[in-house]
């Protein structure tokens, strides 16, 4: 399956890099961080699995994953995987992702930005990620959809 749009890979903030093992550590033994999970993709050429801690979207009663930084190696594994499992909680389950159009993507990320935003210090960093604010418009929030791929996490059995 070909991306749906081109969205370059982003530098990720130092912070992000420094926490990240930490954050993986935690929510691998269960510790619950909000909408936090662990995603496991198997490598697109390699097969092997690899695990990155990311925040899902719950709109409308469906699940979401963008990337806040664009391309990078997770997007490109479950693209190409199109499944991954997700660790939340105690909880393993089994995804089938699939990749929306930026076109699908803004409202759904505009929907989930909006509680984003009220949390002190790391909702404007994570809007930031997403180049949006409190003063965005639809048109913004397609231009970041643009940039940032975005999938569909159905349960599997």
């Amino acid at each position: 399956m070909t991306a749906p749009h081109a969205a370059p890979e982003r530098p990720i903030p130092s912070i992000v890099r420094r926490l990240n093992p930490l954050v993986r550590r935690l929510l691998a033994i269960g510790i619950p961080m909000g909408p936090n999970v662990l995603i496991t993709v198997r490598g697109r050429t390699s097969g092997t699995p690899y695990t990155f801690p990311v925040a899902t979207l719950a709109v409308d009663g469906r699940e979401y994953l963008f990337s806040p930084f664009g391309e990078v190696n997770w997007v490109r594994n479950l693209r190409a995987s199109g499944e991954a499992w997700i660790r939340h909680g105690r909880r393993d389950r089994r995804i089938t992702a699939r990749e929306i159009t930026p076109e699908e993507a803004a409202p759904i990320l505009q929907a989930g930005m909006k509680p984003v935003m009220g949390t002190p210090i790391f909702g404007s960093m994570i809007a930031g990620w997403y180049d949006v604010d409190r003063t965005s418009t639809p048109a913004d929030y397609l231009a970041s959809a643009r940039q940032h791929p975005a999938f569909e996490l159905t349960e599997t059995a």
